[in-house]
Protein backbone atom coordinates (compact mmCIF):
# COMPACT_ATOMS: atom_id res chain seq x y z
CA UNK A 1 0.00 0.00 0.00
CA UNK A 2 2.88 2.34 0.79
CA UNK A 3 6.45 2.18 -0.52
CA UNK A 4 8.56 1.99 2.61
CA UNK A 5 11.86 1.84 0.72
CA UNK A 6 11.04 5.15 -0.95
CA UNK A 7 9.94 6.62 2.39
CA UNK A 8 13.30 5.76 3.92
CA UNK A 9 15.13 7.25 0.93
CA UNK A 10 13.08 10.45 1.09
CA UNK A 11 13.63 10.79 4.84
CA UNK A 12 17.37 10.41 4.37
CA UNK A 13 17.43 13.02 1.60
CA UNK A 14 15.40 15.50 3.63
CA UNK A 15 17.60 15.01 6.68
CA UNK A 16 20.71 15.63 4.60
CA UNK A 17 19.28 18.90 3.25
CA UNK A 18 17.51 20.01 6.45
CA UNK A 19 14.16 19.87 4.65
CA UNK A 20 10.69 18.61 5.51
CA UNK A 21 8.80 15.86 3.70
CA UNK A 22 5.14 16.58 3.00
CA UNK A 23 3.42 13.31 2.11
CA UNK A 24 0.81 14.14 -0.53
CA UNK A 25 -2.13 11.91 0.33
CA UNK A 26 -4.84 13.30 -1.97
CA UNK A 27 -7.22 10.60 -3.28
CA UNK A 28 -5.54 8.06 -0.99
CA UNK A 29 -7.56 6.08 1.58
CA UNK A 30 -7.43 6.54 5.33
CA UNK A 31 -5.60 3.21 5.66
CA UNK A 32 -2.68 4.38 3.53
CA UNK A 33 -2.24 7.53 5.60
CA UNK A 34 -2.44 5.52 8.82
CA UNK A 35 0.24 3.15 7.54
CA UNK A 36 2.65 6.01 6.85
CA UNK A 37 1.69 7.66 10.14
CA UNK A 38 2.74 4.48 11.97
CA UNK A 39 6.15 4.82 10.30
CA UNK A 40 6.55 8.26 11.87
CA UNK A 41 5.28 10.62 9.15
CA UNK A 42 3.27 13.55 10.55
CA UNK A 43 3.00 16.13 7.73
CA UNK A 44 0.46 15.32 5.03
CA UNK A 45 -0.68 17.38 2.05
CA UNK A 46 -4.15 17.50 0.49
CA UNK A 47 -5.59 19.29 -2.55
CA UNK A 48 -9.33 19.14 -1.97
CA UNK A 49 -11.15 20.86 0.88
CA UNK A 50 -13.93 18.33 1.46
CA UNK A 51 -11.54 15.38 1.29
CA UNK A 52 -9.20 17.07 3.77
CA UNK A 53 -12.03 17.92 6.17
CA UNK A 54 -13.29 14.33 6.08
CA UNK A 55 -9.83 12.84 6.65
CA UNK A 56 -9.13 15.21 9.52
CA UNK A 57 -12.09 13.86 11.46
CA UNK A 58 -10.99 10.24 11.06
CA UNK A 59 -7.26 10.49 11.69
CA UNK A 60 -4.87 11.28 14.53
CA UNK A 61 -5.16 14.85 15.73
CA UNK A 62 -1.41 15.45 15.85
CA UNK A 63 -1.14 15.27 12.05
CA UNK A 64 0.04 18.53 10.48
CA UNK A 65 -2.24 19.09 7.51
CA UNK A 66 -0.87 21.12 4.61
CA UNK A 67 -3.33 22.38 2.00
CA UNK A 68 -1.36 22.39 -1.24
CA UNK A 69 -4.05 22.83 -3.90
CA UNK A 70 -5.80 25.87 -5.33
CA UNK A 71 -7.97 27.22 -2.51
CA UNK A 72 -11.19 29.15 -3.08
CA UNK A 73 -11.93 31.87 -0.54
CA UNK A 74 -15.43 30.54 0.13
CA UNK A 75 -14.01 27.19 1.28
CA UNK A 76 -11.40 28.46 3.74
CA UNK A 77 -13.86 28.23 6.64
CA UNK A 78 -13.97 24.43 6.38
CA UNK A 79 -10.26 23.92 7.05
CA UNK A 80 -9.42 27.01 9.14
CA UNK A 81 -10.06 25.26 12.48
CA UNK A 82 -7.22 22.79 11.98
CA UNK A 83 -5.04 23.34 8.87
CA UNK A 84 -1.35 23.82 9.70
CA UNK A 85 -0.16 25.53 6.52
CA UNK A 86 -1.70 26.76 3.26
CA UNK A 87 0.88 26.41 0.48
CA UNK A 88 -0.88 28.10 -2.40
CA UNK A 89 -1.89 31.62 -1.41
CA UNK A 90 -2.08 33.47 -4.71
CA UNK A 91 -3.97 36.67 -3.85
CA UNK A 92 -4.38 39.27 -1.13
CA UNK A 93 -8.11 38.46 -1.08
CA UNK A 94 -7.40 34.85 -0.15
CA UNK A 95 -4.90 35.90 2.50
CA UNK A 96 -7.48 38.18 4.15
CA UNK A 97 -10.06 35.39 4.17
CA UNK A 98 -7.60 32.99 5.81
CA UNK A 99 -6.83 35.66 8.39
CA UNK A 100 -10.54 36.24 9.07
CA UNK A 101 -11.32 32.55 9.52
CA UNK A 102 -8.20 31.96 11.61
CA UNK A 103 -9.24 34.79 13.93
CA UNK A 104 -12.69 33.26 14.31
CA UNK A 105 -11.00 30.06 15.46
CA UNK A 106 -8.58 31.93 17.73
CA UNK A 107 -5.49 30.63 15.98
CA UNK A 108 -2.80 31.60 13.51
CA UNK A 109 -2.29 29.88 10.16
CA UNK A 110 1.03 29.63 8.34
CA UNK A 111 0.87 30.58 4.66
CA UNK A 112 3.16 30.28 1.67
CA UNK A 113 2.78 32.61 -1.31
CA UNK A 114 2.54 30.66 -4.56
CA UNK A 115 4.71 31.91 -7.41
CA UNK A 116 4.00 30.99 -11.02
CA UNK A 117 7.29 29.59 -12.33
CA UNK A 118 6.11 26.99 -14.87
CA UNK A 119 5.58 27.37 -18.60
CA UNK A 120 2.07 25.93 -18.34
CA UNK A 121 -0.51 28.70 -18.18
CA UNK A 122 -2.86 26.34 -16.33
CA UNK A 123 -0.85 26.59 -13.13
CA UNK A 124 -1.74 29.24 -10.56
CA UNK A 125 0.51 31.73 -8.80
CA UNK A 126 1.75 35.28 -8.52
CA UNK A 127 4.30 36.85 -10.81
CA UNK A 128 7.12 38.92 -9.35
CA UNK A 129 5.25 42.23 -9.57
CA UNK A 130 2.09 40.76 -8.01
CA UNK A 131 4.20 39.37 -5.17
CA UNK A 132 5.68 42.80 -4.54
CA UNK A 133 2.26 44.45 -4.68
CA UNK A 134 0.93 42.02 -2.07
CA UNK A 135 3.87 42.54 0.27
CA UNK A 136 3.55 46.34 0.17
CA UNK A 137 -0.24 46.31 0.53
CA UNK A 138 -1.11 49.11 2.98
CA UNK A 139 -3.36 46.84 5.06
CA UNK A 140 -1.10 43.77 5.19
CA UNK A 141 0.16 44.59 8.68
CA UNK A 142 -3.41 44.43 9.96
CA UNK A 143 -3.61 40.71 9.27
CA UNK A 144 -2.68 39.34 12.68
CA UNK A 145 -3.81 35.71 12.29
CA UNK A 146 -1.76 34.66 9.27
CA UNK A 147 1.98 34.28 9.10
CA UNK A 148 3.71 34.45 5.72
CA UNK A 149 6.44 31.83 6.07
CA UNK A 150 7.85 31.59 2.56
CA UNK A 151 7.22 30.87 -1.10
CA UNK A 152 5.94 27.88 -3.05
CA UNK A 153 6.19 26.97 -6.72
CA UNK A 154 5.44 24.17 -9.14
CA UNK A 155 7.87 23.56 -11.98
CA UNK A 156 6.88 22.72 -15.53
CA UNK A 157 5.81 19.10 -15.98
CA UNK A 158 8.62 18.00 -18.27
CA UNK A 159 11.53 15.61 -18.56
CA UNK A 160 13.80 18.55 -19.38
CA UNK A 161 15.59 18.94 -16.05
CA UNK A 162 17.47 21.99 -17.31
CA UNK A 163 14.13 23.76 -17.68
CA UNK A 164 13.09 22.65 -14.21
CA UNK A 165 16.44 23.78 -12.81
CA UNK A 166 15.97 27.26 -14.30
CA UNK A 167 12.55 27.54 -12.72
CA UNK A 168 13.77 26.37 -9.32
CA UNK A 169 16.69 28.79 -9.52
CA UNK A 170 14.33 31.65 -10.32
CA UNK A 171 12.18 30.77 -7.31
CA UNK A 172 15.21 30.43 -5.03
CA UNK A 173 16.52 33.83 -6.13
CA UNK A 174 13.11 35.41 -5.61
CA UNK A 175 12.85 33.80 -2.18
CA UNK A 176 16.22 35.23 -1.12
CA UNK A 177 15.35 38.66 -2.54
CA UNK A 178 11.99 38.67 -0.74
CA UNK A 179 13.58 37.49 2.48
CA UNK A 180 16.14 40.31 2.38
CA UNK A 181 13.83 43.13 1.28
CA UNK A 182 10.62 42.37 3.17
CA UNK A 183 11.40 39.93 5.99
CA UNK A 184 14.88 40.92 7.10
CA UNK A 185 15.45 39.58 10.59
CA UNK A 186 12.13 37.71 10.72
CA UNK A 187 13.03 34.11 11.40
CA UNK A 188 9.65 32.70 10.42
CA UNK A 189 10.13 33.53 6.71
CA UNK A 190 12.23 30.46 5.97
CA UNK A 191 10.25 28.01 3.84
CA UNK A 192 10.84 27.34 0.15
CA UNK A 193 8.33 24.71 -0.94
CA UNK A 194 9.36 23.19 -4.26
CA UNK A 195 9.94 19.71 -5.57
CA UNK A 196 7.66 16.70 -6.11
CA UNK A 197 8.11 13.01 -6.90
CA UNK A 198 9.80 13.60 -10.25
CA UNK A 199 12.14 16.43 -9.31
CA UNK A 200 12.58 16.44 -5.53
CA UNK A 201 16.29 15.60 -5.66
CA UNK A 202 17.00 18.60 -7.86
CA UNK A 203 14.75 20.78 -5.68
CA UNK A 204 16.68 19.83 -2.55
CA UNK A 205 19.97 20.58 -4.27
CA UNK A 206 18.55 23.99 -5.23
CA UNK A 207 17.62 24.85 -1.65
CA UNK A 208 14.08 23.56 -1.10
CA UNK A 209 13.03 23.32 2.55
CA UNK A 210 9.80 21.40 1.81
CA UNK A 211 9.17 18.73 -0.81
CA UNK A 212 5.66 17.57 -1.67
CA UNK A 213 5.78 13.88 -2.60
CA UNK A 214 2.84 11.60 -3.35
CA UNK A 215 3.27 8.87 -5.95
CA UNK A 216 6.69 7.72 -4.69
CA UNK A 217 5.08 7.05 -1.32
CA UNK A 218 1.58 5.91 -2.18
CA UNK A 219 1.80 4.80 -5.82
CA UNK A 220 -0.16 6.24 -8.73
CA UNK A 221 -3.13 8.44 -7.95
CA UNK A 222 -6.63 7.07 -8.05
CA UNK A 223 -9.21 9.52 -9.32
CA UNK A 224 -11.94 6.93 -9.67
Amino acid sequence: MIHLENFAKLQKACTAHNAELIAVSKTKPIEAIEALYKEGQRAFGENYVQELADKHTHLAQDIEWHFIGHLQSKKVKYIAPFVHCVHAVDSYKLLTEIDKRAAQNERSIDCLLQIHIAQESSKFGLDEQELQDLLVHPELAQLQNVRICGLMGMATFTNDMEQVKKEFQFLKNLFEKTQAEYFNGQAHFKELSMGMSGDYELALEMGSTMIRVGSLLFGSRNYG
